[in-house]
């Protein structure tokens, strides 16, 4: 029996790692992986030392990571890095991983430097794997809503329209077996010059050079070409198990002579796309086993009792309010208060915890989740809040615990309304500018701007009164309870919400993996894949 080689993966525009993780983490039956990340290339500094952080984890067995990986992530990062990834050791991984993730910026940093980390990387391999997608912002209709008000010349002229081009530069001089592509739903609807940009993406995409095609399809719908329409590129990531309504564009390219070559593609196309999960996974399965934290209080003393004192003070605002009415909120907000006597921790960087407890999510991302040699959560730790703010959210928490629907403003007591401009003028999105993730549904998207505050990212559960913490958001995203984030708590956000969620990019990971076995199979008759599947 032939055993096939890792395929070598390169990453562009990695963020901290989402996609790349996701390939990482298919493996065969014996536990050998399927894909091998060789470089990861990322501009931003703070992401880039998470990038190389895993790098490093991925670069030990599963089972044998030293101690001193687990002791530095507890901390919070605390103790120097650079002291950490000169541990004796380490050393091996931690040079594996200075030659895996890469600080650089696609566009600006020497094409020649780029292309000799990746033909160092490659050595010669014809079949690989090109993964990333360039940044969104310019392609996003928020991004393209805030910047409406900007001069014409000035939205065209940003470099974030045609940064795909550097990964199109990479297509064309190094000619991957695949690639895979993700950006915003936005892009569908994005013009540049007065045409779409979708359209020319895909143009050059199909038809990089004279003697290089790829076949562009879908990972939810078989078929490519005419049969494609540009929405069957959309991926819906609650559809397939992930805890969040993420809607991103996600193209498959498969070079010309290979996609030709099989005859899988033709004969049986539906291999090759995503399958759906039977159920969908609930922001509280999600967040299941994490501590129940209190919030703190901002521009004031912050201590348990007059945070308390502040929940209570939004309780007899609220009574009187009600007159009567909204039994229902009330009883609550009542609740709420009770419990809230229980939640005296705000957490921190780390939290000894039992993590076998994750009880409501489901078996594949428990086993996703948890790592029982961290020996509690990281990076569980809440953010302060204006106490005119913890009264919205316990109203909002409230109404939405009542009523199964986060509210609008105007739901919302007067007294507990913003005073900003937008509130008289109803303005939209400003109406929805208190966001309850509603504990019995997958979560709205996470993007970055939760790095700016968090009334997008309401905790459902009433009686803790707060935003979402790191943690929280990362298994929203899906990042395993280990992932660690470098950087200040913001920056941090702000990684997390630039991501890919890893366990959607195993998915992908695996419909790539089976589309270029298929095709070994069809090159080499007497091969055949090792038995059982892909874990």
């Amino acid at each position: 029996m032939t055993i096939r080689k890792p395929v070598p993966v390169i990453d562009l525009f990695a963020g901290p790692g989402g996609l790349g993780e996701g390939f990482s983490s298919v493996v065969d039956e014996n536990g050998e992986r399927r894909f091998s990340l060789r470089v990861s290339i990322e501009k931003d500094p703070v992401a880039h030392r998470t990038l190389s952080l895993r790098a490093l984890f991925r670069a030990f067995p599963k089972d044998n990571l030293p101690d001193c990986y687990y002791d530095y992530v507890r901390g919070g990062g605390g103790s120097s890095r650079d002291a950490f990834f000169s541990h004796p050791s380490i050393s091996e991984e931690a040079r594996l991983a200075a030659e895996e993730a890469k600080h650089a910026e696609l566009g600006k940093t020497d094409p020649g430097e780029i292309d000799k980390w990746i033909e160092q990387a490659l050595c010669g391999a014809d079949e690989w794997a090109l993964i990333g997608g360039p940044p969104c912002q310019a392609y996003s209709i928020a991004g393209r809503s805030r910047r409406a008000k900007e001069a014409t010349d000035v939205f065209e002229s940003d470099e974030k329209h045609l940064l795909y081009k550097e990964y199109l530069r990479i297509i064309q001089k190094f000619r991957p077996s695949v690639f895979v592509m993700e950006n915003v739903k936005g892009i569908l609807s994005s013009t540049h010059g007065g045409s779409s940009i979708f359209r020319r993406i895909l143009t050059d995409l199909s038809s990089p050079l004279d003697d290089l095609e790829y076949r562009i399809r879908s990972f939810v719908v078989p078929g490519q070409g005419n049969a494609i329409k540009p929405n069957d590129f959309i991926i819906e990531s609650e559809r397939f198990g992930i805890p969040q309504r993420r809607h991103r564009v996600i193209l498959f390219g498969i070079r010309s002579d290979l996609a030709d070559g099989s005859t899988a593609l033709t004969i049986s196309p539906e291999q090759f796309v995503l399958n759906p999960s039977t159920n969908t996974v609930s922001v509280a399965e999600a967040l299941s086993g994490l501590p129940a934290l209190r919030s703190r209080l901002s521009r004031e003393v912050d201590t348990h009792a007059a945070w308390l004192s502040t929940l209570k003070c939004a309780e007899r605002e609220l009574r009187l309010w009600q007159g009567g009415r909204r039994t229902d909120i009330g009883t609550a907000v009542g609740r709420a208060c009770a419990e809230a006597e229980h939640h005296a921790s705000c957490g921190g960087s780390f939290q000894k915890l039992d993590v076998s407890m994750l009880p409501s999510a489901p078996r594949e991302l428990r086993s996703w989740f948890l790592d029982p040699r961290l020996g509690g959560v990281i990076q569980h730790e809440t953010r302060a809040h204006m106490r005119s703010d913890l009264h919205r959210y316990l109203f909002a928490s409230c109404f939405a615990h009542a009523r199964h629907y986060s509210p609008k403003l105007a739901d919302f007591p007067p007294s507990f309304l913003p005073n900003h401009d937008n509130v008289a003028a109803e303005k939209i999105p400003f109406l929805d500018r208190f966001r309850v993730q509603l504990a019995g549904e997958p979560s709205s998207t996470v993007v970055a701007h939760i790095a700016k505050d968090g009334h997008y990212y309401i905790h459902p559960d009433p009686s803790q009164c707060r935003s979402l913490t790191v943690r929280e958001v990362a298994r929203l995203q899906t990042f395993p309870d280990n992932y660690f984030f470098e950087g200040n708590r913001t920056e941090q956000y702000a990684q997390i919400g630039n991501a890919v969620p890893p366990w959607l990019a195993r998915q992908i990971a695996e419909v790539v993996i089976r589309f270029l076995d298929a095709t070994y199979r069809a090159e080499s008759p007497r091969w055949a894949p090792p038995l059982g599947s892909i874990q």
